[in-house]
This record gives C-alpha cells, structure tokens and sequence, in this order.
C-alpha cells in the first residue's frame, strides 16, 4: 500500500510538469469506471448532463443578497438578543447592522433580491434559492473542503470528480472536469477542492487559464517536424511500457503512457474551444468581454458556456482567490461589507447572468444545472467592539444562501428560511451532504449507490448523510 501510494504521489507530481498529464489522462474518462457505475447508479429520470458551478470564495453575506430580512433595519444599532455568546471566527461581536443594499422583489415569481446583483435579479424566474444553508466549519480553508467534497480535511474527491467518475465524457478531445481559477490567484486549499482524492487520476480538475496557453505545457517548447514528433513519442512509448510491465495494475502509470497518445486530439480541440474572438459580437457585448469591470470573468462565464457547449461535464468558476491581501482579492468582508462586496459584485453580475441568459437561449438551460455557491455566510451583527456597528461582518457557518437554475428545477422560488435577523436556520436546514445528494439527484445519480471502494469502506460524496431536497425539483 505504501509503495503504491508513492507511485501515485511521484505519478501526480511529475505530472503537473509535462504536458499537463493529469489533463490529459482526465480526456481518457475511462469508460470502465463510467460503466462499472451505471448499473449501480442508473436513473430514474435524468433531468441534467451537465453543470457550470460558480464558487464565491470568502462568504457571500446573504443578508445583502438573496435572504431578505426587514428586521435588521428594525434592531439596526441594537444587540443580539441571546444567552449564547455567538461563535465567530474573530469573536468581535458588534451591534447589529442592517443590509447596505435594497431589495425588491423581481420578475413574475416576486423573489426578493438585493441591488447587489441588478443583472442576476433580472433572471429571478429561473432560480431557486435555497436560504437555509448550514456548515460544520467557519474557517475558510475546511468550509471550501466541505463545499467541494463534503469533508473538512483534503484527500476527498470533489463533486466534480465524482461526477467524472460517475458519468463519464461526453468528448473524448476535452478533459470531464475543468476549473476556471480566479486570475488574482487560487483559493484557500488549492488544488484540494478539485481533488480526485482516492479516485483514479484521470477524474480530477484540469486548470484552464486565462490568456493564449489555457493549458500549461501542450506543445513542446522547441518547434519539431512531425516525424522527430512521432519518433519521440513513439520512443517515450516503449520506456513508459517497459517500466509499466514491471508494475502491473498501476492504473496512474497507464493513463499517463495513454495520455501522450491524446495530446495531439487536445493539441486541435483546446484552441478551438477556448478561443472566445469567434462569439459574435453581440454576444461578447451580453457577457461585458469589452468592459475593464467585467472582461476578465466574462471570458471565464463565455468559455464555460463553450466548454459545456462542446461536451464538457462539469465547469467550476472561481470568484475569489486568496483569502488574504489588501483589498482582499475575495468575498472576505471582514473590514467593509459594502466597499468589498460592490467591488466584486461589479466582476461578476453581468457575466453570470448573461450565462444564464444565454444558455437558455441556445436551449442548454432545459439540460445543464448552475449552481451559484460560498462557503458561508455573513453574520448580522457588525465585527467590531459590542458597543459600536462596524463596517465589517463576520463568518456565519448557521444561516446562508445557494442559489440554482437550470435543470429539474422550480423556477423562481425558495425553499428554507433564516431566523428574523438571519443569524441562524429557522426551518429546513441544508447541509452540503443533502445539496450534493440533489445535485447528483437531477443528474440521474443515487447518491447511496454511486461508490468506491477505498482502505476497506465503500466511499461515497455524502459519506452517510445526504437527503434529496425534493421540494425544490420540479
């Protein structure tokens, strides 16, 4: 056991380093694993065949977004009623605040949604807000495991992954899983939340970059003809062979010797798909390619859409990088709710409600799921000292908001609700096991069945928990 997992951990590292191998060996999708799953997990009705996922790293406060609370303008300046000393990351609790943002309610389904994102309200009949969310953590870096794979500790595969895992590729010339980072840098965790974990290498996230290059190291670095091209790999072949006859089984050594064979399918099919000059112009101008304030994360919304377009299974999107830094280069509002949550809201409202947009109008919306996501919320009373109402709000791990649209849905409505000033859940708690159970649900996937064996225990995303949110599904 130890020497193999050396052999995966060298396999892993050495990678990373040529010809961005772990993509590479993630375009195989394996169909024996698709396939060893199907029967297991075969649906009953699959409602989606793909999902776009936009993460919010640093704790979207729900309070001047989706989860509309009257009160806090009532108790603004006064203290939270409660015996209990509230648990928070910087244990500074301030009086209470009331929103920055005015919410209305918008479209034909009256959903109550901030100034914050004018643009994403503008699709209110197609979401469905969840307002009762909950965490076990409200510390970023175990909250982002949770959010991505259901555990606090790295070393568990990431939804994404599973999906992978359970269903296969679409396009055998482009990785299942592809993953968008913030360009401001990666979140906390790094490459943990799109993990494989245990599951084969060829099911974790491939890192597509902004710019010329989306895909690190896929053409040599000295211009070569196509002879000396095939005779070198064709040489790197019989080494990579013999050593494997040597280490028979070793699954991560053979998808790295089959993953030099597919580098040229991905050589023609990557610069195709991420080349977003050739959308129509009136399309660029929907997503706010050519505006300084949104152009880097409407590439990002207009690439996903391609990806998807072109059979790619699952798209996670970052909004926010590390949690440090000065302004932080996230969600983290720590010092100013409404400095810092204008500043990124500006990013990303008109790219992500032009992908919503947009792929409704192309048909897609009927069979890909989106998933609007943090780690956790924010708290309603100020992060500052017990007698003043700071600019600032904590981690709040008990009450928070997701928002969905797409697929299997009911359009336009919530399900679950905070307390009156949205400190903690009043009904229907929500946990990250019963939204991955849904989200595998409208995909087709049973959750109990969807298994792999590893260190003697069937694994699974919702480990032992999960329950379908089935009010939400249409």
């Amino acid at each position: 056991m130890y020497d193999s997992l050396n052999n995966r951990r060298s396999f892993l590292c050495n990678g990373s380093q040529s010809i961005a191998i772990t993509a590479l060996a993630s375009v195989l999708a394996q169909k024996s694993f698709a396939n060893d799953n199907k029967e297991k997990s075969k649906p009953k009705k699959i409602r989606a065949k793909r999902v776009v996922q936009i993460s919010l790293v640093g704790g979207l406060s729900h309070l001047d977004s989706f989860d509309y609370k009257p009160e806090l303008e009532k108790f603004h300046g006064k203290k939270l009623l409660t015996d209990k000393v509230p648990d928070t990351f910087f244990n500074q609790v301030g009086l209470i605040r009331k929103n920055d943002w005015e919410f209305k309610q918008r479209g034909n389904s009256g959903l109550y949604i901030s100034d914050l994102f004018p643009n994403i309200a503008k699709c209110a009949d197609d979401l469905t807000i969840i307002r009762s969310m909950v965490s076990d953590s409200a510390n970023h870096t175990p909250a982002l495991f949770i959010e991505n794979s259901g555990f606090n500790s790295n070393g568990f595969p990431s939804m994404g992954s599973w999906i992978s895992y359970g269903l296969g590729s679409e396009n055998a010339n482009l990785p299942v899983f592809i993953v968008l980072p913030d360009g401001r840098g990666e979140p906390n965790g790094c490459a943990s939340n799109w993990s494989n974990g245990f599951l084969p290498a060829n099911h974790q996230g491939v890192i597509f970059q902004s710019g010329n290059q989306p895909l690190k190291n896929l053409y040599p670095a000295i211009a070569r003809s196509i002879d000396e091209e095939k005779d070198s790999l064709d040489f790197l072949n019989q080494l990579n062979a013999s050593h494997l006859s040597g280490f028979p089984g070793d699954t991560n050594l053979a998808a790295r010797i089959k993953s030099h064979e597919m580098a040229a399918k991905l050589q023609l099919s990557v610069p195709e798909a991420t080349t977003i000059s050739n959308e129509p112009m009136h399309i660029q101008n929907l997503y706010g390619i050519n505006r300084p304030e949104t152009s880097v994360c409407a590439q990002k919304c207009l690439l996903a859409r391609r990806l998807l377009e072109r059979g790619v299974r699952f798209v996670q999107i970052y909004s926010g990088g590390p949690i440090a830094g000065n302004p932080r280069a996230s969600w983290d509002a720590h010092e100013n709710v409404k400095e810092n949550h204008s500043a990124e809201a500006l990013k990303i409202d008109q790219p992500v409600a032009a992908l919503i947009l947009d792929l409704k109008q192309r048909g897609m919306l009927e069979d890909t799921l989106v998933l609007f996501t943090t780690e956790f919320g924010r708290t309603p009373f100020a992060q500052s000292s017990s007698t003043t109402i700071g600019t600032g709000r904590d981690h709040n791990k008990y009450a928070f908001s997701v928002v969905m649209a797409g697929a299997g849905l009911k359009n336009g409505t919530t399900y679950g609700e905070s307390d009156p000033v949205g400190w903690k859940v009043a009904t229907n708690p929500v946990a990250w096991h019963d939204f991955h159970a849904t989200v595998l649900h409208i995909l087709g996937i049973d959750h109990e069945q969807l298994t792999f064996y590893h260190n003697g225990i069937q694994r699974r995303l919702t480990n032992v928990h999960g329950n379908i949110i089935h009010n939400i599904l249409a």
